[in-house]
C-alpha cells in the first residue's frame, strides 16, 4: 500500500478469494475433508478432531431439525464460555440454517432478557451455572427450546463426572434452577445421533450471526453479520497470517471469550480454515490452572490482552516456561499498552502485534504487520478495506486529527437488527467510505498519521 500523505482515505490491498465460498459452511466442510484427523479444539485436556467435530455437530443439527420446530433463519442463543460444546453448538446450529446469537455467560438478568427478547431467540444452549438467571426471565422471551450443559459434558468417563461434581458441589458454582422441558446437551446429541440431517443452504447475504454490541451508549444492538461479512474477515485475517502460520501445524491458545466476535472469527473461522488447533481456556482468571495448561502444550500462537499479559508475566511459573515455539502473539479487545507489550516480549521473546476492529466489522479493520510492528498504532487497513477520519459534519479530516473513524469493506455488517434508523445513522456512504462509524480514543487518533509515516 502506498499513498501520498495528503490523502484522507486509506485503503488496503484488494481482497481475493471470496468467489470460492457460498456460505460459512463451505469453510467448515472443506476443513473437515482436508484435516479430518487433525486436532480442531481442545479444552481441559480433552481433544476434538475435525472429524469428531463434524459428527457431533451433525448430531446437534439433527436434533434441532427433528426434535424442535425451528426453521431456517430462526435465532438460537449460545450462552457458553470457552468449552468444547461451543463449536459443536455453533456449527450444528449453522448446519441447521439457524442464526447464532452469541451471548455472554456473565450477563445480568436484565442484559439476558434484553438480548433474547430483542433477537427473538426461540432456542438457547446455556451453561448450567447461569441457568437460574434464565429461569427468572424466560417468560419475557420467545425461547421455547432449552439445552442446558455442564462444563465437563464432552469429556469422557469418569473425568466428566469429576469435573461436573467439583463445579457443582465443591465450588458451588451451579445455583438451583427449574426450567421445565429443558434437555441436557448430551441427551440432545444422543437423540440426534443416527437421525438424518440435511445441511441447509444459506446465501452469502443471509445473516449468520447476531453479534450484540456492548451497550455502553445505551441498549445493546444486534449487528447482523452475514456469511459474506464473516468469510471476508476470515480471508482478510488469513492474508495477515500468510508466511507466519502453516496449515495444519499450529496450536493457538484462546483465553479470550469465544462468544466475542474477535475470538469467534479468529478461532472458529480462521483457525478452522487453516486446519489448526485451538486450545480453549475456560477460566483464564485461574492463573495457576492456565499456566498448567500452557506447560503441557506446545503452542505457536497466543491471543490475549493487557491484563492477561501482565498477570502471566508476573508469575515465576510462567516465566519459567519454554517459549521456543511461540511465533505470534496478538492483542485485541482493548488498546495495548507499551509497558505490557515490552514486558511480554522480554519474557517470551515474542513481540505483540495489535489490530483494531468493531463488532460491526466482524471485527478486524486494521492490523500491525507482524514484520513491522509499531507500538501505539493500530496498523494498516486490511485487504479490501478503506478508512477515513471525519468530523461531526461528516467532513474528511487530515491525518492526525481526532474525529470518527469511517470504514468501508466487505466485513462491514448488513445493519443493526430491527433498527433501521440506527443503521441509517451509521451508513453515511460518503466519499466511498461507510458504514460503521465508530468514535475512537486518542490512541486511535494517531491512526492515519502513523500509516502515512510508514507508507
Amino acid at each position: 500500500m502506498s499513498q501520498p500523505t495528503t490523502e484522507t482515505i486509506l485503503s488496503g490491498p484488494s481482497l481475493k478469494g471470496m468467489d470460492a465460498y457460498t456460505s460459512v459452511m463451505d469453510i467448515f466442510h472443506a476443513s473437515i475433508k482436508r484435516f479430518s484427523d487433525k486436532p480442531a479444539f481442545s479444552c481441559m485436556g480433552k481433544l476434538l478432531t475435525y472429524r469428531e467435530l463434524e459428527l457431533l455437530s451433525a448430531d446437534f443439527a439433527a436434533w434441532l431439525q427433528h426434535e424442535t420446530d425451528l426453521e431456517p433463519g430462526d435465532r438460537i442463543a449460545i450462552q457458553l464460555p470457552n468449552v468444547l460444546q461451543f463449536p459443536v453448538a455453533v456449527f450444528g446450529a449453522l448446519r441447521a440454517g439457524l442464526v447464532v446469537v452469541n451471548t455472554n455467560p456473565l450477563y445480568t438478568e436484565r442484559e439476558m432478557q434484553h438480548q433474547f427478547s430483542d433477537s427473538g431467540a426461540k432456542a438457547i444452549v446455556i451453561l448450567a451455572n447461569v441457568a437460574d438467571k434464565l429461569e427468572r426471565i424466560i417468560e419475557r422471551t420467545e425461547i421455547k427450546h432449552i439445552v442446558v450443559t455442564e462444563i465437563g459434558d464432552l469429556h469422557g468417563f469418569p473425568k466428566r463426572q469429576l469435573i461436573n461434581a467439583v463445579v457443582k458441589h465443591v465450588k458451588k458454582m451451579v445455583p438451583r434452577y427449574s426450567l421445565p422441558g429443558h434437555i441436557g446437551f448430551r441427551q440432545a446429541l444422543e437423540k440426534g445421533h443416527g437421525l438424518e440431517h440435511s445441511d441447509i443452504s444459506r446465501n452469502l447475504e443471509d445473516t449468520a450471526a447476531l453479534q450484540y454490541t456492548g451497550g455502553t451508549t445505551g441498549l445493546a444492538k444486534g449487528a447482523m453479520l452475514t456469511h459474506t461479512n464473516l468469510i471476508a474477515n476470515m480471508l482478510q485475517a488469513r492474508v495477515l497470517m500468510s508466511g507466519i502460520f502453516e496449515e495444519g501445524s499450529e496450536t493457538i491458545v484462546a483465553p479470550l471469550p469465544v462468544y466475542h466476535i474477535y475470538t469467534f472469527t479468529v478461532n472458529c473461522l480462521l483457525m478452522m480454515d487453516t486446519g489448526n488447533h485451538t486450545v480453549l481456556i475456560t477460566n483464564p482468571r485461574d492463573i495457576n490452572g492456565f499456566i498448567k495448561t500452557l506447560k503441557s502444550t506446545r503452542y505457536t500462537g497466543f491471543v490475549g490482552l493487557n491484563t492477561l499479559f501482565n498477570a502471566l508475566c508476573n508469575r515465576d511459573e510462567f516465566r519459567a516456561l519454554d517459549f521456543s515455539s511461540l511465533k505470534l502473539t496478538i492483542s485485541g479487545g482493548m488498546a495495548l499498552t507499551k509497558a505490557a507489550a515490552k514486558r511480554w516480549e522480554e519474557v517470551t521473546g515474542c513481540a505483540v502485534t495489535e489490530g483494531y476492529g468493531l463488532t460491526e466489522t466482524s471485527p478486524i479493520v486494521s492490523f500491525n504487520p507482524p514484520e513491522a510492528i509499531q507500538l501505539g498504532t493500530i496498523g494498516k487497513p486490511v485487504s479490501g478495506t478503506s478508512v477515513k477520519v471525519i468530523d461531526g459534519d461528516d467532513k474528511s479530516l487530515p491525518f492526525g486529527e481526532m474525529g470518527e473513524l469511517c470504514v468501508k469493506g466487505p466485513q462491514v455488517m448488513k445493519g443493526y437488527w430491527q433498527r433501521p434508523a440506527e443503521t441509517a445513522r451509521c451508513s453515511t456512504m460518503k466519499d466511498g467510505c461507510g458504514p460503521a462509524i465508530s468514535r475512537y480514543s486518542r490512541m486511535m487518533a494517531i491512526f492515519a498519521s502513523s500509516i502515512a509515516r510508514r507508507t
